[in-house]
């Protein structure tokens, strides 16, 4: 027994499990692409589209094209200088196959080929022909046509010359394997969205894109010539500047290309966008807190010579700084030190200095020759700590020494017995109505209910400071227990389902967004958590004698009353939740055995935030663009 025991537990030479060529792409793909989902999906497109990239950035492309087709392939093709193609002299093997089949070989680890590069050093390209059914390459280079196809990374044959051209260039066709993504259909959006920052952060490169998966072909052209200035008009839109003249500089500091541009305005909510070779870093790292750490230091060294800020008045902190300020920071660094393989954050310490030093000297001159826009930026960084200290003082007093140990929980919150977060649910309910429904119908153990009078504040049009005077908003906050803004800690949430339960009509839609205005805005955390979730109860009953069936949409309706015989089938219409009683409630909307809920999510960030400037904001021309442009396309507007 003692012998069988130790057979079994075993562990020598023989035990280790060796991985070759491109085997350990395929068995630990989220190790190089981060995820098999959507976001590793597409980051095969971007590894190609990077390495065509840099040899715009390198000064050798001028042209780069990518085809969307029909069976799932994506074609990627440039003019730069093409992949050599003669025999490599350590693998004996051609350098085109050798750098597609081989992780770690590439053309920009020693700096002569590329100064710059967003690639993966080597790694991506093998990658994407790794994790592809199938893979082909053609080169244009030194007068010949050269080919070579893989299947799952395995090359199907020796790189062959099959024609003679005048052109340079990479082309590289791939098709992802199911067998490794949960799903191979690309977003059209998420590519053009980074198609467009790689034209505005290349000047003067074309990048042309062509859907053809559909029954209409679909082509898009990007071409800019004023680099992040460009960029920056595009991520303004509808928001009024304040500013006459967009800050702007492109320097060379310590052998770090940096560009930097921003302007101010009115708006409240900041937007800084950063990049690293091209590499848009969703995390910002060393380049943005260099870019943050200029502005702070020059903005209040000038608010002080000049009279802005008296002796006895304390710094601008950095978020009044920020408030309303849209900008973008890229440099282009030799060596870019990443954190994760999907390159979300910069490390690099000396580029903070780099940028910080470029940005302080290029601002200093801004300020000085456009006095009129200093004083407008001053005095929207001014107006921010002003309300930054009565927001603070508000929230003193709603929430001081901690949500709890100040207020005690609101009346009307019916809380649930559990005191295990994992286990507990939060119904916010529009109405006393639904709310008293909601209360008698609910698992008093699991579910709390809290009732909601009208609609609440929208955030999106005021300071903290007056959101806190409001009422209902007081009562959620405290009922959350996380408290809010700087004292937020996500720990102390009280339920790990947090439900937004309104009536199925305009009112209810309405409610819907103001909240979930409140949390993007205030509580961006419970969504990032997937705590948050919208309800979603039904809008019929169809009864025939004693047999009835709930639906949720028209052609489930349909089905049902077809399926009674359609005779004498009597179908009610819930228009308010308050309409059912507490059993329907319960069995349509709160037993978690047959309820439909729907988790919050924000898979875009940047553009999440547009939309709820254009849809909750003050300004109400693009509101009145976006309803225009959108109104042909409105179902079912009061469900």
């Amino acid at each position: 027994m003692a012998e069988k025991e130790k057979k079994q537990g075993s562990y020598s030479a023989k035990d280790i499990q060796v991985l070759e060529g491109l085997e350990p792409v395929r068995k630990r793909p989220g190790m190089y692409i981060g995820t098999t989902g959507p976001e590793g999906l597409h980051h095969l497109v971007w590894e190609i589209v990077n390495n065509s990239i840099d040899e715009a950035m390198a000064g050798h492309a001028k042209h780069v094209y990518l085809e969307l087709r029909k069976n799932g392939e994506v074609l990627v093709t440039d003019d730069g200088r093409g992949i050599p193609v003669d025999i490599h002299p350590k693998t004996k093997k051609s350098a085109l196959e050798t750098a597609l089949c081989t992780l770690h070989a590439g053309g920009k680890f020693d700096g002569g080929s590329y100064k710059v590069s967003g690639g993966l050093h080597g790694v991506g390209v093998s990658v994407v022909n790794a994790l592809s059914t199938y893979m082909k390459a053609e080169i244009h280079k030194d007068g010949g046509i050269y080919v070579q196809e893989y299947k799952r990374g395995v090359p199907q044959y020796n790189v062959k010359k099959t024609g003679n051209t005048k052109k340079t260039g990479t082309t590289i066709i791939f098709n992802p394997d199911p067998e490794i993504f949960q799903k191979t259909d690309f977003d059209l959006k998420k590519i053009l969205d980074y198609l467009r920052n790689q034209a505005y952060l290349t000047k003067s490169i074309r990048i042309d894109v062509v859907d053809n998966r559909g029954e209409n072909t679909g082509y898009y052209s990007f071409y800019f010539e004023g680099g992040l200035l460009s960029l920056l008009d595009y991520l303004l839109g509808n928001r009024q500047k304040i500013q006459n003249n967009s800050f702007y500089a492109h320097k060379e500091v310590d052998g770090i290309d940096i560009e930097a541009a921003f302007t101010y305005t009115d708006e409240v909510e900041a937007e800084e966008l950063s990049f690293a070779n091209n590499i848009y870093t969703p995390d910002g790292g060393t380049h943005l807190t260099g870019f943050r750490s200029a502005l702070t230091r020059t903005l209040n060294d000038y608010a002080r010579r000049e009279g802005y800020l008296k002796e006895s008045e304390e710094n601008l902190t950095g978020d009044d700084i920020r408030e309303g300020i849209v900008g973008a920071v890229s440099i282009k660094i030799r060596e870019p030190q990443f954190e994760g393989q999907t390159k979300a954050r910069l490390g690099n310490t000396e580029a903070r200095a780099a940028v910080e030093t470029a940005v302080s000297e290029a601002l200093k001159e801004f300020l000085e020759r456009y006095g009129a826009d200093a004083r407008k930026i001053l005095e929207k960084n001014i107006l921010a700590a002003k309300a930054r200290r009565a927001a603070k003082a508000a929230k003193d007093t709603v929430l001081r020494k901690g949500a709890f140990e100040g207020l005690t929980l609101p009346g009307k919150l019916a809380d649930c017995s559990s005191r295990k977060a994992e286990d507990s649910e939060l119904f916010i309910v529009e109405g006393d109505s639904a709310g008293g429904s909601c209360k008698q119908g609910r698992d008093r153990r699991t579910q709390a209910v809290l009732p909601l009078k009208g609609k609440i504040l929208n955030v999106e049009k005021a300071r903290i400071d007056k959101m806190l005077l409001n009422k209902e908003i007081r009562s959620l906050v405290v009922a959350l227990g996380t408290a809010i803004s700087d004292q937020f800690d996500i720990t102390k949430l009280r339920y790990h389902k947090i439900i937004l339960m309104t009536d199925a009509d305009v009112d209810g839609a309405h409610i819907r967004t103001l909240l979930l205005t409140l949390f993007y805005r205030y509580f961006p955390q419970i969504i990032d958590g997937g705590y948050l979730y919208i309800a979603q109860p039904p809008l019929y009953r169809v009864q025939k004698g004693k047999e009835f069936h709930y639906a949720f949409a028209e052609k489930e309706r349909d089905m049902y009353t077809k399926q009674l015989g359609g005779d004498g089938v009597n179908v009610q219409r819930y228009k308010g939740l308050g309409e059912m009683n507490p059993s329907q409630l319960w069995e349509t909307t709160l037993d978690p055995n047959n309820r439909v809920l729907k988790q919050v999510n924000v898979s875009d960030a940047v553009q999440a935030d547009k939309m709820f400037d254009v849809l909750m904001g003050e300004s109400v021309a693009p509101r009145k663009s976006f309803i225009q442009a959108h109104a042909s396309s409105v179902k079912d507007l009061d469900i």
